[in-house]
């Protein structure tokens, strides 16, 4: 096997989830479409936005990612 920089990919296969909404969140989220729209010019779905939101809210979480790195040392 060829030793390259760049390692295995991750699977990237798509996982469909499923989940309800109060009213309050969905309005939220529909303002918040709107005013990603008048910042950036182009509207997007709710569909494409919440999974970049959700990705984002982890990202910088740091209990989250203090638990997540903990659990990963303990597994090793």
């Amino acid at each position: 096997m060829a030793d390259l920089k760049l390692g295995k990919l991750p699977d990237r296969t798509p996982v469909k989830l499923g989940i309800t909404l109060s009213p309050e969140l969905h309005q939220s989220l529909k303002a918040y479409a709107s005013a990603y729209e008048q910042a950036y010019g182009a509207p997007e779905p709710l569909t494409e936005l919440i999974p970049a939101m959700l990705a984002a809210f982890l990202e910088t979480d740091r209990g989250f990612l203090r638990a997540r790195d903990a659990a990963l040392r303990g597994q090793k």
